[in-house]
């Protein structure tokens, strides 16, 4: 098999391999909003798309030439002069000089995407805090006294003894 067909073979493989690994089910649990779960099909969709044409179209190796079914059709002299020309066509084996350049950008925004990760996670605690206290608050409201609410909220209670000092009653 020529480098080229070699080539993509192992990028078929590879893509067949990572295909078989992606949680799907896992990641479309995720998405939150009907825009996201559109658009995450539309990505799958493709993907099963491409992997699909990389496993037919070009995982199979091609049928070997019959050359001698064509030399007794046509002549030996043509498909001789065919023949060395088919054998003497050398396909360039691919260089990859995108991926080095774009390795390390692309590591780079992995660590951003971490750190986002991180921060996202830890504004979600705070929030989900934030959530139990407004849920407990709300179920206490109707009973609560003053004096319980301002032991939550002291800087409530110095800024009305100002104004209840200070004579303002808001009008």
């Amino acid at each position: 098999m020529s480098g080229a067909g070699k080539k993509v073979m192992d990028v078929a493989n590879l893509t067949f391999k990572v295909g078989k690994k992606i949680d799907w089910d896992g990641m479309a649990k995720l998405m939150v909003s009907e825009e996201a779960r559109k658009e995450f099909a539309n990505l799958r969709r493709a993907f099963d798309e491409v992997n699909q044409t990389l496993e037919t179209k070009f995982s199979q190796e091609p049928e070997p030439i019959d050359w001698e079914y064509y030399r007794k059709g046509i002549g030996s002299r043509l498909v001789d002069m065919y023949k060395e020309a088919y054998d003497n066509v050398k396909i360039p084996k691919y260089v990859d000089t995108v991926t080095p350049e774009y390795k390390p950008k692309f590591d780079a925004l992995l660590v951003e995407l971490k750190e986002a990760e991180e921060k996202s996670l830890k504004e979600s605690e705070r929030l989900e805090k934030e959530i139990a206290e407004v849920q407990e608050m709300k179920k206490k409201i109707a009973t609560m006294t003053a004096d319980e609410y301002f032991e939550k909220h002291p800087e409530l209670r110095k800024k009305f003894d100002d104004e209840i000092r200070n004579d303002y009653w808001g009008y």
